[in-house]
């Protein structure tokens, strides 16, 4: 075992000081705050003083009313092929034309993501209008063709709104005081609008074309930032190379607190057998609790072998190098390691990335879980538990491998979260991709990425392995999906609870495994417990070496 120790000042008036003028800027919600917002690492670590809790309008099956009734509840006609589906709130008549209300909030809020599909599979054309109207105005803030208006081609820019796998995404965020309806001018086909609700009395400037416009400056700045985040380096304040022999571990412990890890980097020897990114296990304990316990493939967002991407929060990189950069505080001590649980030594790079931090009250601990399942049978239909968290925190992401054994899409199923303990799901949606932000499973095969989701890798493809025959329906072997969160975090006060319904075309048993990512008050604890023997278990699928394991076994 190997130890590394270092000592390092630390500046916390000025930290201090720091916060409170942080604090005192965010008194009033408005679009140039929640621009600042989304980058602002800092700020993610302490619960959010206004304590909203983040909710989604969708088109949902309505059908789908509580898990007692099993027929109900894993019904799939979650979209609108007509009126009659009725996978909506109302239709309203107004000035002689008919508009499908899509979402009616009142009160205090901020739509934070949005995700519309092709209504095609082959085409991305559509003549629908959406119309978003706020605080109860007579005439929409904002109207546009449908996907064009978030799929980057219109009036929002990229990176917040963008084209992901036939689908258009935006983050862009869009505040109201007093209430928010959303609308299209024809039978709308599926469609989720995550939005923030916030507290009775906070004060939150309604989003205007006026500030949109003066805020471009600061959204081109902070797009620039989203694109180009701080690349991996191995090289931080503490940095350990060595040949790790079967159930070894390295560790590095770090500078006494308060302080907090900035970034942390991985480098293995090689990556010939993609499993090692399984057996390979990152730790982190924070005054004296673990707090990450999670195969560096699925922390990073690789999945099974190596499948470069970037995001904001991470990166994993052709040249093997992965990192992250989120911001890890503890109070008192900390230390991060590297297992190896496989069966041959391996050599790795282990470095972080170290800084101030205040502690004070809202201050959080950084989780990552992982658990794993095979089999997972797809009939009868059910829902697996991603994670069940008890006390107070914020849930900031997840990465999701699946191993499908037929070619059919095995993507159908529905997230459903409940926070606090709710009777019905804050959050219920309408497809595993969906949730991922993009559509058509069976057919968006390919690579792509974002910098708050991605998939890395789905069937044989990956970012060196590019499709090419757009319109094969192959969904078998390895997939990996990944999100980060960012406007859309979901805080909660007393307990978090996110399914992910398994619902593929086929019965068949299939394989499950996830890293959940989530900050929480000391004390704050998950249902999910370290699974050495999921770490090694054999792979349910044949890999090859090539590009993290590109080849499909003889059928």
């Amino acid at each position: 075992m190997t130890i590394i120790r270092m000592i390092q000042p630390f500046t916390s008036a000025l930290l201090i000081s720091s916060v409170i003028l942080i604090s005192e800027a965010r008194s009033e919600v408005t679009t140039t705050s929640l621009l600042n917002e989304m980058v602002d690492r800092e700020a993610l670590p302490r619960f959010p003083s206004s304590d909203f809790r983040l909710k989604q309008a969708s088109s949902y099956n309505r059908a789908s009313k509580t898990p007692d009734d099993e027929k109900g509840w894993f019904t799939n006609r979650d979209f609108n092929s007509n009126d009659r589906d009725k996978n909506f709130i109302r239709i309203d008549n107004r000035d002689g034309r008919k508009e499908w209300v899509l979402m009616d909030h009142k009160g205090a809020g901020a739509i934070v993501r949005t995700w519309m599909p092709w209504a095609n599979d082959r085409k991305p054309d559509t003549d629908t209008i959406i119309r978003i109207y706020l605080d109860g105005a007579a005439e929409p803030v904002l109207q546009g063709n449908m996907l064009s208006l978030f799929d980057g081609s219109g009036l929002i820019p990229y990176p917040f709104a963008h084209e992901s796998l036939r689908s258009a995404v935006s983050f862009f965020p869009i505040p109201y005081a007093k209430h928010c309806k959303i609308t299209t001018s024809k039978a709308p086909f599926f469609y989720q609008f995550t939005y923030r609700e916030y507290p009775q009395g906070t004060k939150v400037k309604t989003f205007s074309v006026e500030e949109f416009e003066s805020a471009q400056p600061l959204a081109k700045s902070i797009g620039e930032k989203l694109i180009a985040p701080h690349g991996p380096d191995l090289g931080g304040d503490l940095t350990l190379t060595k040949t790790l022999s079967t159930q070894e571990e390295a560790i590095i412990d770090l500078p006494a607190g308060p302080g907090s890890v900035r970034e942390i980097a991985v480098k293995l020897g090689s990556y010939q057998k993609p499993a090692i990114t399984r057996s390979v296990v990152l730790k982190m304990e924070c005054d004296g609790k673990e707090t990450i316990w999670c195969p560096i493939g699925d922390f990073f967002g690789s999945g099974i072998g190596l499948h470069p991407f970037r995001g904001f929060y991470r990166t994993v990189d052709e040249d093997g190098t992965m990192s992250c950069r989120w911001i890890m505080p503890y109070q008192k001590t900390a230390r991060i390691s590297l297992v190896n649980l496989g069966k041959d030594s391996v050599e790795a790079t282990l470095a972080a990335r170290t800084g101030d931090w205040a502690w004070d009250s809202q201050s959080m601990y950084f989780h990552a879980d992982w658990k794993r399942q095979y089999p997972v049978p797809t009939r009868p239909f059910s829902d697996w538990n991603y994670i069940t968290t008890s006390g107070q925190g914020v849930y900031v992401g997840d990465t999701l491998t699946v191993m499908n054994p037929v070619e059919r899409w095995w993507g159908e199923g529905d997230e459903k979260i409940w926070v606090d303990g709710e009777d019905f799901p804050s959050i219920f949606g309408t497809g595993t991709e969906d949730y991922y932000a993009y559509s058509w499973g069976g057919r968006s095969t390919d690579f792509y990425e974002h910098p708050f989701h991605a998939q890395p890798r789905s069937n044989e493809y990956n970012k060196l392995n590019r499709k090419t025959a757009r319109n094969e329906k192959d969904t078998s072997g390895y997939s990996t999906e990944t999100r980060t969160r960012s406007l859309d975090t979901m805080p909660f006060g007393k307990s978090l609870q996110l399914d992910m319904e398994v619902w593929s075309w086929t019965e068949c048993d299939m394989e499950f495994a996830v890293a959940t990512y989530w900050y929480g008050l000391p004390g704050t604890t998950s249902n999910v417990e370290p699974s050495p023997d999921g770490a090694t278990a054999p792979l349910t699928w044949p890999l090859s070496a090539k590009q993290g394991g590109n080849k499909k076994p003889a059928r």
